[in-house]
């Protein structure tokens, strides 16, 4: 191994067991460093192994990265709960993120694989519904929600449920205690987008005492406060465009945002704000946002069930979701998470748990990666490096060993008979 220290850390913090240690570290480690393509065969040729014991080792243990993945979520986020801190200018300290991506494959042969609308055409491969916590601006993944295709439910014997189904049923079983110990329910916000403005996970959420801000789709059912009060509780909904067009006493505010990327610009949106009540949910704030130039004319519509809130914190919270959009991009230009050949979605599955294990590791600041804050990218690039400068000094302290050069030869040589 070209850094025994690295390897050690890695081992020490993954906890994988003995018989699987070397496979499992070895392939960590490829995905946490800079490489052209993360296959098979460049982690064989990295870690001078043979590509079957990867391949078996993703096809029978994808349970044991599954384990490995939560086993590191949860000391990373309680690390952190250790002094938590309310996010910049708004009152929750627990954000979690709803948000799916697709892995794309090249046809439909892969197991469970099958054809996605993404708005700009159908898109092959597999869908994964993120579920991300950020803590202290400190992003965790957890484990990850597999879309089954009624096809591969009928074949594994598994009873189907949609994406909405699994989301509820997920969040019905997370339990917080277990990741970060006591916490006030006030003080965790869950943010999701329009796919996810669903009754069944809106009222998950409010049954769990939790906070969220969810864009709403154009027709869902909203009454003003007034209305709920004075008529039947089965009419008089009406959908949230309509409802914003009758509410026309509302006035226009104008707020600015900055964005927070490395050339900070000002962002200007006008919004209408008032409380009502969503259909089967419960009372809400609802706001209608579009941008104060209207480039496109596009306005959104965002409901939340903390009533302590301003309009502007709602935006300002709803924005946290662009760190889970920096995270698929993250784990799909630097870990690899595309780059996956297998036809068995049970090696699928351990490839994604992995990607994510390394990403965190990559966070936890491992040997030959500094403290300072700094995109995956420069860490990956600085391990390289570090791996690097770590060879070439196990190279130079071998030659000048006795019979180092006769040594030497004698590894190269059952180096590449390996390969």
């Amino acid at each position: 191994m070209p850094a025994y220290t690295l390897y050690t850390w890695i081992a020490r913090h993954i906890g994988i067991r003995p018989r699987l240690e070397r496979v499992c570290v070895s392939y960590l480690l490829f995905l946490m460093v800079t490489t052209t393509k993360h296959s098979l065969e460049e982690a064989a040729r990295f870690s001078a192994m043979n590509k079957s014991q990867f391949s078996k080792y993703l096809k029978v243990h994808h349970q044991t990265s599954v384990y490995t993945l939560e086993s590191l979520s949860k000391t990373q986020t309680r690390r952190l709960s250790k002094s938590l801190r309310a996010c910049k200018g708004l009152p929750w300290k627990i954000v979690i993120i709803i948000d799916a991506t697709l892995q794309s494959r090249s046809s439909l042969r892969p197991e469970n694989a099958k054809r996605f609308n993404h708005g700009q055409g159908f898109v092959i491969g597999h869908q994964w519904t993120n579920i991300i916590l950020i803590l202290n601006e400190m992003l965790i993944p957890l484990p990850p929600i597999a879309f089954y295709s009624k096809s591969y439910c009928l074949d594994k014997g598994v009873t189907y449920l949609s994406e909405h189904d699994r989301v509820v049923e997920y969040l019905s079983n997370l339990n917080l205690e277990d990741y970060i110990g006591s916490y006030d329910s006030r003080d965790v916000v869950v943010l999701a987008d329009s796919g996810y403005d669903n009754k069944h996970i809106e009222k998950t959420i409010s049954d769990k005492k939790w906070m969220f801000i969810i864009a709403l789709k154009k027709t869902r059912s909203v009454k003003s406060e007034h209305l709920y009060a004075t008529t039947p509780k089965s009419k008089q909904w009406s959908q949230i465009a309509q409802f914003f067009r009758n509410q026309r006493r509302l006035k226009w505010n104008t707020i600015r945002l900055m964005t927070n990327g490395k050339k900070s610009k000002r962002m200007e949106f006008r919004i209408r704000h008032t409380r009502g009540y969503l259909r089967y949910v419960g009372q809400v704030q609802l706001v209608c946002s579009e941008p104060r130039k209207r480039p496109q004319g596009r306005r959104r519509y965002f409901a939340c069930n903390d009533m302590r809130v301003t309009a502007r914190q709602i935006m300002l919270g709803y924005r946290l979701r662009w760190a889970v959009e920096l995270f698929h991009k993250s784990v799909k230009q630097n870990l690899g998470f595309e780059e996956v050949s297998t036809s068995g979605f049970d090696s699928v599955i351990s490839h994604v748990h992995w990607v994510y294990c390394a990403y965190i590791l990559l966070n936890l600041s491992p040997p030959g990666v500094s403290n300072e804050p700094k995109s995956l990218g420069d860490k990956q690039r600085q391990l390289r490096t570090y791996l690097e400068a770590k060879e070439k000094r196990r190279i130079l302290q071998k030659l000048t060993q006795f019979g180092g050069v006769e040594k030497f030869k004698a590894e190269i040589r059952q180096a590449l008979g390996d390969v």
